[in-house]
């Protein structure tokens, strides 16, 4: 989706695993197998927080988007080939970023950031490919550097 494309194009609950790192959610998205689950493991590992895997709620509070979790998932998480783990988790956080797994990213970014409208709240979103060794860092980089400053209302 690009910075001219503003509508919603979601269900809710959307398809993708967020986590909490320093007060704001990391959305990523793709398809089965694209790398949600594992990539917040790493990011778990790093000392980020997981908000919910695979499917993730969100709510408009007052112009800032909120992820939260399923009830049926909160604070579980699939390991593929071990099955799923309960894990300390956000009952929910404001969403700064989303990662999309499914897109192939840009050697340099454009300046101008894509956009996606979740819940009528405009997110910025930026391709990463999730398997890389470095894909922890430039997700954690990518949050500080392109990220929404939000907080907790």
């Amino acid at each position: 989706m690009t910075e001219d494309q503003h509508q919603d194009e979601h269900r809710n609950p959307i398809h993708a695993t967020s986590v909490v790192i320093d007060g704001r959610a990391l959305l990523l998205s793709g398809r089965s197998g694209s790398g949600k689950s594992d990539l917040a493991l790493r990011l778990i590992d790093r000392g980020a927080l997981l908000v919910s895997d695979d499917y993730t709620m969100l709510e408009n509070r007052g112009g800032i988007l909120f992820a939260a979790a399923p009830p049926q998932i909160a604070g579980k998480i699939e390991i593929r080939g071990i099955g799923l783990v309960d894990l300390a988790c956000a009952k929910a956080a404001p969403v700064a970023l989303m990662l999309m797994l499914d897109q192939q990213a840009d050697r340099m970014p454009a300046d101008q950031m894509a956009i996606i409208r979740l819940e009528g709240v405009e997110i910025p979103t930026l391709p990463l490919a999730p398997f890389e060794a470095s894909a922890p860092l430039k997700a954690e980089a990518a949050l500080r550097l392109r990220g929404l400053e939000v907080t907790a209302q």
